[in-house]
């Protein structure tokens, strides 16, 4: 079985003192600001909300754009850590040589996309696992290490399927699986994983089209004539996942940076793109579970927590979306899925 060896001593939810320059102040996560209302400026004015909506479409171009390049340069390189990636200067924190091994480590899945069955995505399919990277891996550490007194890694890891240190690594994040993640050799890989103690968060893809992607694969991962208790259920704000750490009041949806300009002109916090042609909009929270009713994957649709962690350098959207929802859902899965 996968061993879960971390020094989990408490949680706490204490004061914070003042974060690096970069870091924005964590001060009140559980807390959201209000949603603008009719009476903002933008909303009562139509010309307003055209040339926002013109700047929102101009910023998520050149986003998209920098976003490809700054992929460009993985390209060729074997990659097993985020921190000799990190152009961000994220702050390190020292670790106590003795229990190297003893530490949580954030691992993200490295996967080349189905693009042979699931159409082409916008990057090339090799390189779609890296979206984020390393600052939201990064940045989530660093959270969790100073908001919580669990015993966490400076640096994060990758690791594929068919890695031999695969068991070593009790949490895996998997980002943009909408156009398939799965070879046939890493579909028991998998399978074994996560039924023998591993747990699988699953985040950033939206609209119906990549849901039904995923559960085509999730299919082939859990076939239901094989696997009758493996089924995708949605979970209800009542789950303890949700209140692990901080007590959230709702299914946090976070949408990339460049739609935060859709929030401040008419409040929606979805990514819009996705949606033009109808289909839902809503964040969705499910999960599978194993035989005795452990969970062991988190699937995080119609949002993008990834982001929230990545772009938390941004005040407004830190405010809006990093501290009060996607920190603290990451932060309550993380601590869910190594205490259950």
């Amino acid at each position: 079985r996968v061993v879960r060896v971390v020094r989990v001593v408490r949680v706490v939810r204490g004061s914070i003192g003042a974060p690096p320059l970069r870091f924005p102040q964590f001060d009140n996560p559980g807390v959201a600001p209000p949603t603008p209302t009719a009476h903002s400026p933008a909303k009562q004015m139509n010309w307003s909300r055209i040339i926002i909506l013109a700047l929102g479409l101009l910023g998520a171009a050149w986003l998209r754009a920098a976003d490809e390049d700054d992929l460009r340069r993985f390209s060729g390189v074997e990659i097993k850590s985020g921190r000799a990636f990190d152009d961000n200067a994220t702050p390190t924190w020292p670790v106590d040589p003795e229990f190297t091994n003893d530490v949580f480590q954030f691992t993200r899945l490295q996967y080349v996309a189905r693009y042979d069955l699931y159409n082409r995505g916008s990057s090339d399919a090799d390189m779609r696992w890296l979206i984020d990277f390393p600052a939201c891996d990064l940045d989530l550490s660093y959270r969790l290490q100073q908001i919580t007194a669990i015993k966490v890694d400076s640096d994060s890891h990758v690791v594929k399927l068919t890695d031999t240190n695969l068991f070593n690594h009790p949490f895996l994040y998997l980002i943009e699986p909408g156009r398939g993640f799965l070879t046939d050799q890493e579909i028991p890989l998998l399978r074994k994983y996560l039924l023998n103690g591993g747990f699988l968060m699953v985040d950033d893809f939206w609209g119906d089209r990549e849901w039904k992607n995923f559960e085509d694969e999730l299919q082939r991962l859990f076939p239901a004539d094989k696997f009758p208790k493996q089924k995708v259920a949605d979970l209800p704000l009542a789950h303890p996942i949700f209140h692990t750490v901080f007590d959230l009041k709702e299914h946090p949806q976070v949408p990339g940076l460049p739609w935060m300009r859709y929030y401040q002109s008419r409040g929606t916090t979805h990514e819009l793109k996705e949606f033009r042609n109808g289909g839902d909009h809503e964040p969705h929270y499910r999960g599978i579970s194993d035989d005795k009713g452990r969970l062991i994957m988190l699937i995080c649709h119609n949002t993008d927590l990834g982001d929230g962690w990545e772009r938390e350098a941004d005040p407004d959207y830190f405010r809006i979306f990093s501290e009060p929802k996607a920190f603290p859902m990451g932060i309550n899965a993380i601590v869910y899925a190594m205490t259950h």
